[in-house]
């Protein structure tokens, strides 16, 4: 077991710019909510809320995602005495062989005074003359138990923003939690890809470019000034080919040895016509700079159509036509 705040501002209470939510965060119409609904056993975080903290993706495992328990969030009625909380989640750990796993836990803390005295404040009212923000905080899973075993999800009270106040942040923030469960749920970036430099998982752009019909004009004459490249190949399971944003997953890589840039950066600037085809790659492959600098990121379908796109850091890019040698070049390093 382990105790403390360790990163609790990240994994308790993130901030999502992406649009992800969570249910009874804030009543939104102002409508005070009602009371929770209390729930008979706690069992765990497994069984209770299996995909808590899930905005973190990983790739698909193809098992099917157990349903947990959706009990009403409401205020924490008075006859109802809280002596612990559960805050179930997830986080990013180094593999036991390398590279990083998801794992999701179950923390629990038993120094509620804070937690509850700012569960019992009001929705602040809201005002339009007051600025807000507009990043999404996502507060953590939580959860009430009592002496008896029972529990109960709390609401949240919401500033004039419509957020959880700050009161109940900073208690969250600050509860003092041991971990008592955590398990493994997937693999975020595999050792092989760590010691490549690259990462688990990355989409076609050469396919989502072109079957979007935004291809740029035909790659120039001479393919864009370059240092040093790191080589990531990915293979595109089937069921993702053809599709509106195929992810591949990592195959090979590392950095690219000098004599293959050249070939490759040559092959880059030839002015082929784009052959009009529509066959989705199974491998592509990215090259980007060894640094992790600026400059553009260049794909390249190793099979299927053969095209490559030279995608600008500034937006855009220019598609262009490869063959079997520019593949050939883009082999296991």
């Amino acid at each position: 077991m382990r105790s403390g705040r360790t990163a609790l501002a990240v994994a308790l209470l993130g901030v999502a710019l992406g649009g992800c939510g969570a249910s009874g965060t804030g009543s939104g119409g102002g409508d005070e909510p009602g009371p929770a609904q209390i729930v008979e056993m706690w069992t765990s975080c497994a069984e209770a809320a299996p995909q808590a903290g899930a905005i973190l993706s990983v790739p698909k495992t193809g098992a099917p995602t157990p349903a947990g328990v959706d009990p009403r969030i409401g205020r924490v009625d008075p006859a109802f005495t809280p002596v612990a909380a559960v805050l179930c989640g997830r986080e990013i750990r180094p593999g036991p062989g390398g590279g990083r796993d998801q794992v999701a836990t179950e923390r629990r803390a038993t120094q509620l005074a804070p937690l509850l005295a700012a569960l019992r404040l009001p929705d602040q009212e809201s005002d339009r003359g007051v600025a807000c923000s507009l990043e999404m905080l996502v507060p953590p899973w939580l959860a009430l138990l009592d002496d008896q075993g029972r529990w109960l999800r709390p609401y949240l009270p919401t500033d004039a923003c419509g957020k959880p106040r700050a009161e109940v942040r900073k208690a969250l923030a600050e509860l003092s939690t041991t971990l008592v469960d955590s398990r493994v749920v997937g693999q975020v970036e595999g050792p092989a890809a760590e010691a490549a430099g690259c990462a688990q998982r990355w989409t076609d752009l050469v396919w989502v470019e072109t079957s979007n019909g935004r291809p740029g004009p035909p790659a120039p004459a001479t393919s864009p000034a370059a240092g040093p490249l790191r080589l990531c190949v990915y293979q595109v399971p089937p069921a993702e080919r053809g599709g509106g944003k195929p992810a591949g997953d990592f195959v090979y890589g590392g950095p690219l040895p000098a004599e293959r840039q050249a070939g490759v950066l040559r092959a880059l600037a030839n002015r082929r016509a784009v052959a009009d085809c529509a066959t989705p790659a199974s491998r592509f492959a990215v090259l980007r700079p060894l640094d992790g600098g600026a400059g553009p990121d260049r794909y390249v379908e190793l099979d299927g159509c053969r095209r490559f796109l030279i995608a600008a850091s500034t937006g855009g890019g220019q598609v262009g036509q490869g063959d079997d040698t520019l593949a050939a070049l883009l082999g296991p390093v």
